[in-house]
């Protein structure tokens, strides 16, 4: 097996990888190669995954408040859209073989486990990828506050950000084709800047307690591996200077 750089992560997905270029719902093809991916992962390194993800690519809380909607009811919306996506990822992985528990912020015993730190960091020891979904359990917090707050709590060693663009820019690469790629950033500068790596509480959590934020794109499936490894890919998010 290949020795990992990190033992323990946390891998956020943001609902929009799951939805491909169909840019909503879920592309079952996306999904099967992610778990893929985590299936090969499991077997060649020696690391214990767990998961967050989002739930854009269905609903997004902070959208439906908006348009009108009670922010409280628009972000309930938005965490059982990634109880929606962290089922169809559990069926994906288990299709592969990976042993797969998916864990509720918002108890629904019928089809998950409550999240309860314990059971999770043992289910993590014994092999399992743990899902955790329903965001906090609060309105007004994001599922990058869920990454960073669980990844505080199981003592992950690093959060792996999957997104469609390949890193951290001064600004957005799709409408500026001269934005900047920043290949390694401090969490000031990323407070500082209002850069988009996470929100102000997420990355303020990891500064915290020192949690490296590693931010690549998931167009190039390998990258998971490749930041387990520890590969230099995307931007590095951490402390110092």
């Amino acid at each position: 097996m290949q020795d990992p750089k990190y033992r323990r992560i946390i891998l956020k997905l943001s609902g929009e990888a799951l939805a491909g270029n169909q840019g909503y719902g879920i592309d079952p093809e996306i999904v099967h190669l992610i778990a893929k991916q985590i299936k090969e992962i499991k077997q060649d390194i020696s690391v214990e995954i767990a998961i967050v993800v989002g739930g854009g690519n269905i609903f997004r809380g902070i959208a439906g408040s908006a348009k009108g909607m009670d922010r409280t009811t628009a972000d309930h919306m938005g965490m059982l859209a990634t109880v929606i996506n962290s089922l169809a990822l559990q069926d994906a992985l288990e299709k592969e073989g990976v042993d797969t528990r998916v864990q509720t912020a918002i108890e629904m015993r019928q089809i998950a486990e409550p999240y309860i730190r314990r059971r999770a960091i043992r289910h993590l020891e014994k092999g399992r990828v743990v899902i955790f979904a329903a965001g906090t359990g609060n309105p007004y917090f994001s599922t990058d506050t869920t990454a960073a707050l669980r990844a505080a709590e199981i003592g992950a060693e690093a959060i792996l950000m999957a997104k469609k663009v390949d890193g951290v820019y001064d600004s957005d690469p799709v409408k500026n084709p001269g934005a900047k790629k920043f290949l390694e950033l401090n969490y000031i500068e990323v407070l500082n800047k209002g850069l988009e790596v996470m929100d102000s509480t997420a990355v303020s959590l990891c500064m915290d307690n020192k949690i490296p934020i590693i931010v690549f794109g998931l167009s190039d499936i390998n990258n998971i591996r490749k930041a387990i490894l520890g590969q230099k890919i995307g931007t590095f998010v951490k402390g110092g200077n």
